[in-house]
């Protein structure tokens, strides 16, 4: 019972018998302590699954988010022609064990679920203050006044990041590391060091868990768009907040192990 509203025993009892089908089906013995363990967790899944889209139905119910008939048949004949047509849609059918209202609702509450995380992730901010930077690793504190002694006499920090720095991934391009927004480096000392200096100029030696650096900013926007994989991970990030909420705010009832 999810606040209220039952889920089915022989709904789950389905769901787990398709997912035990499949599992056998890929060669897992389901009778040795692994495989009792895996069918284990497996039903933990499903019915955790199944717990979470009754929240997302009671959500967008609550919110006024609807698919309109238009919108999913539209989808259902879109999906039947991408996947080749309908004689290998019914052939799909026959050998998922599924019902054509089987994959219908399924399809529905995909289209639903993705309009409710469209609405829960709209205030995902889509820019953000940014730096660009570049920077040269070395191994010893010593090693790194060396550069800085290097760079104040004017030598080219591309070429000496390219000679000397540890990091391969950035040493090719001269130590660049692109615009980025604060939170996205894996050392939050270069990071701070980047956001901290003004456009053109070299920061001291900066120590991180990698070794010691030394940190050149050339450019800084207010508001630059964000990265495609940060932006999407952040929208994953605030849904996945919100589903939580969901659940703690939620009576739910467990009637199966």
């Amino acid at each position: 019972m999810v606040n209220g509203q039952p889920i089915l025993l022989a709904d789950y009892q389905e769901e787990t018998a398709r997912f035990e089908a499949a599992m056998a089906g890929q060669g897992f013995d389901l009778e040795s302590e692994d495989g009792k363990a895996m069918l284990a967790q497996m039903r933990r899944q499903v019915l955790d699954s199944m717990i979470e889209r009754v929240l997302i139905e009671q959500a967008a119910a609550q919110e006024g988010v609807t698919i309109s008939e238009q919108e999913l048949e539209a989808a259902i004949r879109d999906t039947i022609g991408e996947g080749g047509g309908q004689a290998t849609f019914e052939e799909w059918l026959r050998t998922s064990g599924l019902t054509y209202e089987d994959f219908r609702e399924e399809l529905r509450f995909q289209l639903l679920a993705q309009a409710v995380f469209e609405w829960i992730t709209a205030s995902v901010p889509t820019t953000g203050e940014q730096v660009h930077a570049r920077h040269i690793l070395v191994g010893a504190e010593e090693e790194a006044r060396a550069v800085l002694t290097r760079l104040q006499a004017g030598e080219d920090f591309a070429s000496l990041a390219s000679e000397l720095s540890q990091d391969q991934n950035t040493k090719e391009a001269g130590g660049d590391l692109g615009f980025f927004p604060r939170g996205q480096l894996i050392s939050p000392e270069v990071e701070e060091a980047a956001f901290a200096l003004p456009p053109g100029q070299i920061s001291d030696v900066v120590r991180s868990q990698f070794g010691y650096h030394v940190v050149q900013v050339l450019e800084k926007a207010p508001d630059r768009p964000l990265p495609t994989e940060l932006l999407n991970a952040m929208r994953e990030e605030a849904f996945a907040r919100w589903m939580q909420e969901q659940r703690d705010r939620a009576t739910i009832e467990r009637f199966v192990d």
